[in-house]
Parts: C-alpha cells; structure tokens; sequence
C-alpha cells in the first residue's frame, strides 16, 4: 500500500463545493454562511495561538496537553502577512528552486492550501512508505503531525532531514499513552502475569503488544523491545491475528476504538476486553478480569472521530433515504455497528471513488478529507456526519505560511524544524515497524 502521486478529478465548472474547509471557516466568520464552525479562532492563522497552552482550536481543543510538547516559535512576518496567493507563489516557486532535492508529503486531513502543494497524499503509513521512495531526497516536508514526521525519520535515510512545518502540530491521542505509564502499565501487569518473555506450553506469551501507527516514536520503540509490533487501521486485523497467534492477550494503544470495533469483528466478546486507565491501580480492572482478558484497551481516542454519534447518522437517514454511511474505526463501536462500512481514510476514499452510480454518501472522517471528495466527486453528494465544521486541531496547525518558511529555509541552506529520533528508541522502533510491514492484509 503505497501513497500515490496527488491527481485531482475534473470538477464541474458549476458546481458549488470548495474543496478549502478554511473558505467555509472564514465564510461563517463573516456571515456568509449558515454553517456552525466549533470555534471561530480557527479563523486566524495557527501563529496566534502557537503561543498558548493547549492544542487550539478544533477537534482536539478540550483535551490535556502534556507539560512539555513540543512549541513552535514565532513565524517570521513575512509569512504572517501574506495572502493566500503570495503564499502559493512562494511555496511553487521555493520547491521549482529545489527540485528534486525536496519531497513534500502531504496527510490526506491536511488543509487543501497545503495539500495542493504535496508530492504525494495519503495516510501515515501511506506517506510514510512515500518517503522511502525517494531515498535522494536532501529533504522530507512532513505536512502532518508529529508521530508522522517520527516514522519517516525511523524509515529514511540518516542524512535525509525530515521537517515538520509547525512544531506545535502534535496529537493528542499519540499524547494519550505516555511511555512512563505504559512502562508503569507493563510492570503491573507482569507483576500478575509472571515472567512476560518466556511462553507457555502451548508457545504463547502472557501478552503481545500492539501500538497503533498513532503512537510516538518511544511507544514503537518500548512494542518493538517487547515482541510486539504496530498496526494502521488498514491492517489492523492482520496484525491482531498476528499477536494472538504469538501471545495469551493483546495490550492494544493508544486507541481504545480502533482496538475494540477491529477485535469485535474477529469475535472477542466485549467483557473480554477490559480499558485500561493509567490513572488507576491495574488500570481500572480487577485481576480476574485482567486474567480473563483477551485484549487489553488502552483508555485513548481521537477527538476527531469520537464527534461521531448515532443520532447524527440516524438523521442521515432521514434526510436523505437510501444514504451510504461510511465511518473511520476510530470511531466509538455504536458508530461503527449503525454505519453501513467502517474504514481506514485510504478505505473511504476508494469506496467513493469505485461507486459508478451518483450516490449519497455520510463520511463519518477529518473534514478536510470529507470536504475534498466532495469537490472531486461531483457527480455524488458527500457531507460530513457531523454537522458543525471542527478539523482536526493539530493537523490544522500547519498553514501555508509554515510550508512556505520550512522550504525556503532550504532554498537558503537552512534545516527548519527537523524531526530527529535518537538511536536507543530508532531501533527497537524500525524492529516493529518492520513487522507491520510484513502483516499484509
């Protein structure tokens, strides 16, 4: 699965979908529009509110953010201060300058000011399979968050620079499970297992674990120390057909549910999969249930998708009979079990673009995604379950003004922002990585 060269469809001249989520944002703003936006701040540039506390506004905007995230620093004026056109013009012209010495990678839930200057779009692992493409590429532009521009330095060369346009463009389900408490988690839970390296009699570990692609890069390294392994929403059945063929039980993070809505499918009962807190002893459950358990559920999620709700689907329906639901599986279960499809983003983008009758499609994903397929499918009706507009916080950090800055520092000789992992987390990290990428589905 690799991420594939951006090719926009022909649009219809007439029709009405501006593929840019910050068109409608500033429309609401002025009033020009009867859409609800979540928080009008997602109206000014992300410099505004890279000095704050917090995750600013959007999707992620109620959730804690640790004490020490990465800041970004201020922006030069000279990006704060120009338009949409000057910043177009400076990012071409800055990436005609460099050529083939720059890939610029851009995430599909990027905003499209960003996205139309992206070599190649896709998910994380998609993207991050794109960096390894280009192996002489001086320079990798991360158009994502954080743990994104993490895996592409674990993948790509050491001499490539890999740069992350704002570094304030973090997440806050990958901040959800936080390496001292998983390191705390996996010594309570061997306090009561016994010894987590050596197999039973029918070859298996007390626990195999299991860290999503939405995870930073200490998470990768601390599963790939332990015999476990990382999953995307694409693979992630085969991955956990892959860990319970190695191991009693599945500690699965930092998404509770993607791990639940993927384990329920393969027929674990629910009372087998107990959450785990890391703010409570044994994480909230009791030891028969823990030693019952047949996957253990980090206590994460992703402010995104957890906006989803039944009754926005069940107003889908009324509205518009015969729609096709289709949600992300970090969605909450009752989500999942009330869509007609649950999918990975690159999953949703395929079933619209395979439908050959013009349908009404529900898309229960990031914004920027949902509002793009609309613009490039015209000949179906595409909206998003959620009503009120709210992008994801931090991948709306990155502006056309970071991209236009990060890439003209090259043009300059200078490496902004560069994403770098040490090698004491890089190789145990590459060890888990490396056994994803042989759990094909």
């Amino acid at each position: 699965m690799t991420a594939t060269p951006l090719t926009l469809q022909p649009r219809a001249v007439d029709h009405p979908v501006d593929p840019s989520v910050d068109h409608e944002i500033q429309a609401i703003v002025a009033g020009e529009a009867t859409t609800e936006t979540c928080n009008t701040d997602l109206a000014a540039g992300p410099w505004t509110f890279d000095t704050r506390p917090g995750y600013g506004p959007g999707s992620s905007m109620g959730d804690v953010i640790p004490t020490g995230t990465p800041r970004q620093g201020q922006l030069p004026a000279a990006y704060r201060e120009a338009d949409e056109a000057e910043l177009a013009a400076r990012i071409v012209a800055a990436k005609a300058t460099l050529g083939d010495r720059v890939v610029v990678l851009g995430h599909f839930y990027q905003r499209e000011e960003v996205v139309v200057h992206a070599d190649y779009v896709g998910d994380s692992f998609q993207l991050a399979n794109a960096a390894l493409e280009h192996p002489d590429a001086e320079a990798i532009v991360f158009c994502g968050v954080h743990f994104m521009a993490e895996t592409a330095d674990l993948l790509s060369r050491p001499e490539q620079a890999v740069i992350l346009p704002n570094l304030a463009a973090g997440c806050s389900m990958a901040d959800m499970a936080d390496i001292d408490q998983v390191e705390d988690c996996w010594e309570q839970l061997a306090d009561m297992y016994g010894d987590m390296e050596t197999p039973d009699a029918d070859g298996l570990v007390p626990v195999i674990p299991v860290t999503y692609m939405n995870s930073s890069a200490a998470i990768k390294g601390f599963v790939g120390r332990h015999g476990g392994i990382v999953c995307t929403s694409s693979n992630a059945r085969t991955v956990l057909e892959w860990a319970f063929a190695r191991g009693r039980r599945v500690l699965f993070f930092p998404d509770q549910h993607l791990g639940r809505n993927t384990a329920k499918a393969m027929g674990v009962p629910l009372e087998q999969m107990p959450m785990w807190n890391p703010r409570k002893a044994l994480g909230g459950s009791t030891e028969a249930e823990l030693e019952d358990a047949r996957v253990i559920l980090w206590h994460g999620f992703c402010s995104v998708h957890r906006r989803f709700t039944v009754d926005q689907i069940a107003a889908a329906r009324v509205e518009h009979p015969g729609v096709r639901v289709i949600v992300h599986p970090e969605c909450p279960m009752d989500v999942v079990d009330a869509a007609d499809e649950a999918g990975s983003t690159d999953y949703i983008r395929k079933a619209i673009a395979a439908a050959t009758e013009p349908t009404t499609f529900a898309i229960g994903t990031e914004i920027n995604l949902v509002q793009r397929l609309a613009a490039q499918f015209p000949q179906h009706e595409i909206f998003c379950l959620d009503p009120v507009v709210c992008p994801c916080s931090t991948m709306y950090r990155i502006h056309p003004g970071y991209l236009a800055w990060v890439l003209e520092g090259l043009v300059a000789g200078e490496v902004l922002n560069r994403i770098t992992v040490t090698a004491d987390v890089a190789e145990p990290a590459r060890v888990a990585l490396e056994r994803m990428l042989a759990a094909k589905p």
